[in-house]
């Protein structure tokens, strides 16, 4: 099936959105060149029918994995399923699994809405911007339910990945675990994942959470840079496999399994009616 996609543009870049596949961004370049802002989706990504091959994702009501089979609520326990056949725990909440709808589009905007009921009932909102090579991303939900949850937002971004990609996201620690075990602690930040300054990408695989991030990040890459900024986002998500073409740096609300981890870090308690939000900024400036 083809994916259905709206586009936006401006004087600089062009976006395309396939609302339909977990309200995902799909490919975001440079008018004038071609390049690619966003790691680029090709027809084969596009007819994989998962946003995890596309550009960029909301992440709701949840950023990343929970253990345990669920969390406990003020009202009980909150029972989690793994939601996907490749990782035992659930993944990145529900909103990407789902299709969203469109409430607006023009050229520049879209708002995409999604009213979900698992595994609670919410609604959540994203709002697409782009001006002057700026793409602007809000991410808002709101909690339907009766009985009060917890809630942690994010964005997953893919970018592409060169040898001369340099990351500047000062952190403070970064979670980790024992082998075996989602993350617990906090840590020391090794050398080659400190990004202070511009630096290139670590040779071996990281998929951690980092603390103290002001919400800054620059990505240099060959012919440009991305400087970016999020808001109501206190953690990022660092993401390099190795030999592969992409890395991630998701701004999320909170670190990996918050809600088993004391004073659950990052995480909201809603009640029916109550909002959250989370923002991201990317702004595109060539060299």
């Amino acid at each position: 099936m083809a994916l259905s996609e709206l586009y936006l543009q401006d004087r600089l870049t062009r976006l395309s959105i396939a609302p339909g596949l977990g309200g995902s961004l799909v490919n975001w370049e440079v008018k004038a060149t071609g390049e690619a802002l966003l790691r680029h989706a090709d027809d084969q990504a596009k007819a994989a029918g998962t946003p995890r091959r596309l550009g960029c994702y909301p992440l709701l009501p949840w950023s990343n994995r929970i253990a345990e089979g669920g969390f406990e609520r003020p009202d009980g326990w909150q029972v989690l399923a793994p939601n996907t056949d490749h990782d035992p725990y659930p993944i990145h909440g529900s909103a990407w699994q789902q299709a969203w709808q469109v409430d607006h589009h023009s050229e520049r905007r879209a708002r995409l809405t999604l009213d979900s009921k698992w595994p609670f009932a919410y609604q959540a909102t994203l709002d697409v911007h782009l001006h002057e090579g700026c793409l602007n991303l809000d991410l808002h939900v709101t909690h339907l339910d009766e009985q009060a949850n917890w809630y942690g937002l994010g964005l997953h971004p893919y970018f592409p990945r060169y040898p001369q990609t340099r990351l500047l996201a000062p952190a403070r620690s970064v979670w980790l675990g024992e082998e075996g075990r989602l993350p617990w602690f906090e840590a020391e930040i090794p050398e080659d994942w400190r990004f202070s300054e511009l630096a290139g990408l670590p040779a071996r695989q990281v998929d951690h959470a980092f603390s103290g991030w002001a919400g800054e990040c620059v990505i240099e890459q060959p012919g440009y840079r991305l400087e970016c900024r999020a808001t109501g986002a206190d953690y990022f998500l660092l993401f390099c496999p190795e030999d592969k073409p992409f890395f991630c740096v998701e701004p999320v609300s909170h670190p990996v399994n918050a809600h088993h981890l004391p004073g659950r870090p990052g995480l909201r308690l809603l009640e029916q009616g109550e909002e959250a939000s989370l923002g991201f900024r990317l702004q595109y400036l060539p060299a």
